[in-house]
């Protein structure tokens, strides 16, 4: 009897090193500079996002992440890592 194999994609969108309005500037930067994620013209769109969008952004969503952090780090790494070792 041939036993069939199954894969499993895990995928997410990312999550900043750290809970500092630095580390989630470059986060988001990196997410809301993909072209895929914001379908504006560039000329548009970049002076926008570094003009107004990370910096009042950045500090606030910095402080929501504060909030959540685990000692693990992003919950979002925490428990992608421990479903990954749990389909292992």
């Amino acid at each position: 009897m041939r036993q069939e194999k199954y894969g499993v994609l895990m995928v997410n969108l990312g999550t900043p090193e750290a809970p500092t309005p630095k580390a989630v500037k470059r986060h988001l930067a990196e997410f809301l500079s993909d072209k895929r994620v914001v379908d504006t013209p560039r000329a548009l769109w970049l002076p926008l996002l570094y003009g107004v969008i990370l910096p009042l952004r950045s500090p606030r969503v910095a402080k929501l992440y504060q909030s959540i952090w685990m000692e693990e780090g992003s919950p979002l790494l925490v428990y992608s890592r421990r479903q990954q070792q749990a389909l292992a």
